[in-house]
């Protein structure tokens, strides 16, 4: 069945493009209005009431040397980045304002990134993407109206690459430190016949990892065709990747990451006595995953133009673990390695009796996810409105296989231990405007409607039975005014609301009260010849948030609870100086406070208030620079600086859960060779990372847990938590050869 859709997507796609005749040479300024058509609707223009940062293809170009998306973002304002492996290959994540990125709206050419069931973005399944981005915008706060899962921290959208009037193409390579190796080509044809262009990508990465075995095998592809006259576009994509990561989920505690902090647990094996034997070598995540797009953008005069978008996702794969029946009990206080969790009686052997055995097992997801969205935008000398309707369905599969065991346990090769699916649909309609008053006046409103069902059936990974059904409709208003004082001086306000349903991972742990939030933006935007300075104030209350607890469940997922009421209020301040000709200057700075209010919690025994606590994962002070020096015309540096401030990882301001401030640098070096013959130019770029070797972690794990058998008749809370070291001075450097 995905074959035949597949097969009808791709012949839809390509007799799309061939349809289109072309009998008209098309206007570069017309192209570059089309495009901007694509994103329209989930995009703002750089004067609107709403807070973001835009980066080019060309601002990403410099530091693309392999890392993922989230690597790329990490010195933007209120950003923090984070990698399991520790160097920014592999499974990486980010937060903004403090939510992480399971609360971040994705989309890919306006079509939603975040996995439907988790709200999760695996960037891992799409490695060397900054390779294929146009730009990128990151909107901080509630923003603009998006298709998918509602904004909770922030929303990222990204827009492939653009139309190429020449013929190019261009080979680029990397290696750095652990092992790391980047390659990938890239071509385009250019525009055949003014109209028609042909244009893909093909990489290839692999790493060792900071941390011990996070090895990364990573291969991707980007094929993209296009039509495009005087007044259409269209785009035909497919693109993917292929994903290969030996696991480092759990992290390390406090001991292990003092003694050794590479260490990496996972995949640990004993004998009967509890003696050490070494790792299983196949503890992998093996997954892949295919994007086929259809995007139409149509301008039908100078007002009126409009925008269609298609797509079908495929995604599979699986996570390998070898579960010992010495180290789960031990180490994750789990009873996955026993005879009563795979439902097996227990027998006598030589006499001794059987209760649990080592045994390997495969954790699969099969999913597919099916999209469309449509808009219409009208726009002239004072209005510019956009409306729209998106349409998606989200099916799952989950399962489990038995492949081997120590002892026989009545699976045969392969067989599942458990199974069950997911299905999710979505229908959002929105209308969108931007009116000018006046020449300085202008007013924006936003009106969306969500309306989600989600379903489950079956028996989840530790082994018991998941039945959901629920329904949540939201109305989510924005409205915003912005005031142009003079050239140089603009001020805007705005409101959002937000409304977001649990994931698959709160149903499990019986969770199912939607959760909301208001967003208030103030800021002042200052642009002169030398100087842009944007400020802007935020206050965001939630109600009911499902903040993290800091714990981790059986996949390493984070689990969540509902924290009542909670706010973030922050200001947060980005500037770009051009101090001389040749040096240029780019800070920015956030500084919050982030708070649960009256948050209650079960402490020895009692349910008490603690008051107001601080949101995990939400420093006080983040703040970042990058000083840019050019001393030739064809080579630059640039100085890059993070600071983040101490982060707790719970919600009950524990000591023990408590990440340490730290501060890294960067450098970033590009030279531009020219003139070299058959060659348009050869880019080679340099990247140093942490180059003061600070030892730092910016994420983690925290959780309590009740002792009521050390002490008879005695409750005693129990804390512990676990930690993800980040690499300390390593390098990364490659070449890019354009023709």
């Amino acid at each position: 069945m995905k074959t035949i859709i597949t097969t009808i997507f791709a012949a839809f796609s390509i007799s799309a493009v061939i349809a289109q005749v072309p009998n008209q040479v098309q206007d570069s300024t017309k192209v570059e209005n089309l495009g901007e058509v694509l994103i329209k609707s989930v995009r703002v223009a750089a004067d609107s009431p709403i807070t973001h940062s835009n980066l080019s293809a060309e601002q990403l170009e410099k530091r693309n040397l392999g890392q993922d998306i989230p690597f790329m973002l990490q010195y933007l304002p209120s950003v923090v980045s984070t990698s399991d492996a520790g160097a920014g290959i592999g499974y990486t994540s980010f937060r903004v304002r403090g939510s992480d990125a399971s609360r971040i709206n994705v989309t890919l050419n306006g079509i939603p990134f975040n996995d439907a069931e988790s709200q999760g973005t695996f960037f891992v399944n799409l490695p060397d993407f900054t390779s294929s981005v146009e730009s990128l915008q990151l909107q901080r706060g509630v923003g603009t109206s998006v298709n998918g899962s509602g904004s909770f921290g922030a929303s990222l959208n990204l827009l492939t690459d653009g139309i190429s009037k020449e013929a190019s193409a261009e080979i680029a390579s990397s290696i750095g430190s652990f092992n790391t190796r980047r390659h990938n080509l890239k071509f385009s044809t250019g525009l055949l016949n003014d109209h028609i262009e042909i244009a893909g990508r093909l990489s290839s990465i692999k790493s060792d990892g900071y941390v011990d075995r996070a090895s990364s095998d990573l291969q991707s592809y980007f094929l993209q065709a296009s039509y495009v006259d005087d007044n259409t576009l269209i785009k035909a994509i497919g693109f993917g990747g292929r994903e290969e990561t030996y696991q480092a989920y759990w992290g390390i505690d406090a001991s292990q990451l003092a003694e050794n902090r590479r260490f990496n647990i996972i995949g640990q094996q004993f004998d009967a006595n509890g003696d050490f034997e070494g790792f299983y070598d196949n503890e992998v995540d093996n997954y892949a995953q295919d994007h086929y797009q259809l995007l139409w953008n149509q301008k039908y005069d100078n007002k009126w133009s409009s925008n269609v978008a298609m797509n079908y996702t495929y995604g599979r794969g699986y996570f390998e673990q070898y579960v010992d029946d010495q180290f789960y009990p031990n180490n994750f206080f789990s009873d996955q390695a026993s005879f009563e969790f795979l439902g097996v009686e227990p027998y006598t052997i030589n006499g001794a009796e059987i209760t649990s055995t080592d045994y390997i097992r495969r954790r699969w997801l099969d999913n597919d996810f099916y999209a469309i969205n449509a808009s219409v935008n009208y726009k002239d000398e004072n209005w510019d409105t956009t409306t729209g309707a998106f349409a998606s369905l989200y099916q799952g599969d989950h399962f489990g296989e038995i492949l081997w065991s120590e002892f026989p346990i009545d699976y045969d090769y392969k067989e599942r231990y458990y199974e069950g699916t997911g299905e999710k649909t979505e229908v959002t309609v929105f209308s969108k405007a931007t009116y000018k008053i006046a020449t300085q006046w202008s007013v924006y409103g936003d009106l969306q409607g969500r309306f989600v069902r989600h379903t489950t059936t079956g028996i989840e990974s530790d082994k018991t039975p998941l039945e959901v059904a629920v329904n949540y409709n939201f109305f989510n208003p924005k409205f915003g005014a912005a005031y142009q004082h003079n050239d140089a001086n603009q001020l805007y306000l705005s409101y959002g609301r937000a409304n977001r349903e649990p994931r698959r991972s709160d149903f499990e742990e019986g969770l199912f009260i939607a959760e909301r939030l208001d967003d208030y933006e103030l800021g002042w935007r200052y642009k002169k010849e030398k100087v842009m300075v944007n400020t802007n104030a935020y206050f965001m209350n939630y109600k009911d948030q499902l903040v993290l607890t800091g714990a981790l469940n059986d996949v390493g997922a984070p689990i969540r609870a509902t924290s009542g009421n909670s706010y973030r209020l922050g200001l947060e301040i980005d500037a770009a100086i051009s101090l001389t000709k040749h040096v240029k200057l780019m800070p920015n700075l956030a500084v919050s406070t982030n708070k649960n209010v009256d948050f209650i919690f079960q402490q020895d025994g009692e349910v008490v208030n603690l008051g107001n606590t601080n949101l995990p994962f939400s420093p006080a002070i983040v703040a970042a620079n990058n000083l840019m020096i050019r001393p030739l015309k064809n080579f630059e540096i640039g100085l890059l600086s993070k600071y983040v401030g101490e982060q707790y990882m719970g919600n009950i301001d524990s000591e023990f859960s408590k990440l340490d401030a730290y501060f890294i640098q960067d450098i970033n070096l590009v030279y531009r060779l020219q003139g070299v013959p058959f060659v348009k130019e050869i880019v080679f770029n340099g990247l140093v990372n942490n180059v003061l070797d600070t030892q730092f972690v910016n994420n983690g794990f925290f959780f309590t847990f009740d002792d009521d058998f050390s002490v008879p008749g005695e409750v005693t809370t129990q804390e512990g938590a676990g930690f993800y070291p980040q690499a300390g001075a390593n390098f990364l450097v490659g070449a890019t050869i354009k023709f």
